[in-house]
């Protein structure tokens, strides 16, 4: 059906949305357990290719040398950020005293941090390989070497951004656009498979939309991404409290609107995305590709709104704040590709 160069990038984009599904797991879990600070510096962690395993292992004084490390990274990129006009936060990141906070050493944290890294150097190798590979397009569909070459600066990008992130002491809104940044990567390797399968593949674009679907997938969509990036401030909320002597049962109601405009969000989410499923199933045959990933969406659609309402009423346990995360991701990748074969493809 392919030809051996065209196969062989649809898999490695295959493999590198696999792995992008891992390294947004692989944050999550850094997030729920606090290990973000397990490494303090970066992209090598205590300065070492294999990180430490106990404390004696540390040169005396370390706590110091990465404190000092980490406020020249910090005051360059506050010159930068106030370049681009914004002043506040460049303000916040020169003057906030818990920025260089050092966190005691922990062996645990050190190594689940160090693992989340290592998932994203893979990633970035899968990006780099299809963006090679892509190069077989330049002249037949030159969209897909575009994008995937695209992608890999986005990646490179996100890498550097990491690296503020642990500078920075997990600044909320710079964790924001990290978890934004991932969305966007995500979202263009899912694009260039779409683009290298339906290419020969004639049967994905067998097609029975219509303006209703377009248009309901697309502000389902959009809705979803803007639910996700509340999502990450309520998360950045909680870190927050987790702080202060407000006892773990109460941090839904402290959090306040910010937590009521994500779940509302997410009503309307489950809502569009019902009607948007339904439609599909209705317009194409139980055995198309369309209608398989509608089934697949309302599955994650169901376990999403479980987590969310486990996580409201439970005071949010931290493994299913993992799994929250991670079903969001999912639920995104599969509704934009769902969007993509329902509303791009011909008869």
């Amino acid at each position: 059906m392919y030809p051996a160069t065209e196969k062989r990038f649809i898999i490695a984009n295959r493999v590198t949305i696999i792995f992008l599904f891992l390294v947004i797991a692989a944050g999550g879990i850094v997030r729920s357990t606090g290990s973000g600070m397990g490494c303090p510096d970066w992209p090598k962690c205590f300065n070492r290719i294999i990180p430490p395993t106990d404390i004696s292992q540390l040169p005396e004084g370390y706590e110091q040398q990465y404190i000092e490390g980490r406020q020249k990274k910090n005051e360059r990129f506050a010159n930068m950020v106030q370049r681009f006009g914004f002043q506040q936060e460049a303000e916040q990141i020169r003057t906030d005293p818990s920025i260089l906070v050092h966190e005691d050493f922990n062996a645990a944290k050190t190594w689940t941090e160090y693992i989340n890294r290592l998932v994203g150097v893979i990633v970035g190798f899968c990006l780099l390989a299809t963006a090679y590979l892509s190069l077989n397009y330049r002249k037949t569909n030159p969209v897909i070497t575009i994008w995937s070459v695209l992608n890999l600066f986005v990646v490179i990008i996100q890498a550097w951004l990491g690296s503020i992130v642990v500078s920075t002491n997990l600044m909320p809104w710079i964790i924001t656009i990290h978890m934004v940044l991932a969305l966007v990567i995500l979202a263009i390797a899912i694009y260039t498979f779409y683009l290298a399968t339906t290419k020969r593949n004639r049967r994905l674009l067998v097609n029975r939309s219509s303006l209703a679907i377009k248009w309901m997938a697309g502000a389902s969509l959009l809705i979803l991404f803007i639910q996700i990036v509340l999502g990450t401030e309520v998360r950045e909320l909680v870190d927050v409290l987790r702080g202060q002597a407000i006892p773990r049962s109460g941090w839904i109601e402290a959090i306040g609107t910010a937590y009521d405009h994500h779940r509302i969000l997410g009503y309307i989410t489950f809502v569009l995305t019902l009607a948007v499923c339904w439609i599909v199933k209705s317009r194409f045959s139980n055995n198309s590709i369309q209608s398989k990933f509608a089934l697949i969406i309302i599955i994650l659609a169901v376990i999403q709104m479980s987590s969310g309402i486990i996580l409201a009423r439970y005071a949010l346990p931290p493994y299913m704040q993992t799994t929250h995360l991670v079903v969001a991701s999912l639920f995104f990748g599969a509704q934009y590709y769902l969007m993509l074969l329902t509303t791009k493809a011909k008869v």
